[in-house]
């Protein structure tokens, strides 16, 4: 059986040993306060978690013993490994697997980047296999974790191509329409967007309720693809 220890080990070794400053540099770009990361190069990186895959003893409670621990180092790649890794268990994903990466933001799920990644790649799996309902996603838009708040509702974009109601998603993003961070408000705003796009008056007719209420970064990504004269009709009211 794997040793989960060293292999934690094994995998900070790995990191540390593939420093690259110039990456480090160059990704900070996209940081709000900096990277916080060794700036292994990409193709490296996808080799290390290419050849963890690949070993005949590693399986789901082997990332469930790593993870918190790697997540918890607060660096990039030590918290990417375990969200890579995952995906290569789609066929497992089941309610207990859900429940188990909604613990890992307590750990370190800090940025937008690995945020995004659940959100676009991870979540939507269980949604998209009715392993999960948007119903299970309300206790993440409460969270008090705002990355937990931004994957929930960037992992309903995908939804909006398989539906055409959209009534519950709106409901259920209400308690974000007013929320304090930042994050949060580019991710709502690009989930609004990307409604826009397919339903635009659907999604006009919810933004229409919040123009005087809600943050206006939201508004800013939700009316990006619109004509000029469109987003004038979503400026906030005088006060």
């Amino acid at each position: 059986m794997m040793n989960s220890k060293q292999l934690i080990t094994e995998i900070c070794d790995f990191c540390e040993s593939n420093f690259n400053e110039d990456n480090v540099i160059k990704y900070s770009r996209y940081f709000k306060g900096g990277f916080k990361g060794y700036g292994v190069p990409i193709e490296v990186f996808n080799e290390k978690v290419k050849e963890i895959k690949k070993r005949k003893d590693f399986n789901l409670n082997v990332l469930y013993s790593i993870a918190p621990e790697l997540l918890s180092h607060g660096m990039y790649e030590t918290t990417s490994i375990p969200i890579m890794l995952l995906k290569s268990f789609k066929k497992q994903f089941s309610k207990d697997v859900f429940n188990e990466i909604g613990k890992w933001f307590e750990f370190g799920i800090d940025n937008w980047a690995h945020a995004d990644t659940l959100g676009m790649f991870i979540i939507p799996e269980f949604l998209l296999k009715d392993i999960i309902n948007i119903d299970d996603l309300q206790p993440w838009i409460n969270s008090p974790l705002k990355f937990k708040r931004r994957v929930a509702v960037v992992s309903m974009i995908k939804l909006l191509k398989v539906t055409n109601d959209f009534n519950p998603f709106f409901e259920l993003i209400i308690p974000l329409m007013r929320d304090p961070e930042r994050e949060v408000h580019q991710g709502t705003g690009w989930f609004l967007r990307e409604a826009w796009k397919i339903k635009p008056a659907d999604a006009e007719e919810f933004l229409m309720k919040w123009k005087d209420q809600s943050p206006r970064m939201i508004f800013q990504y939700a009316c990006e693809k619109m004509t000029q004269e469109n987003k004038l009709r979503f400026k906030r009211g005088k006060q």
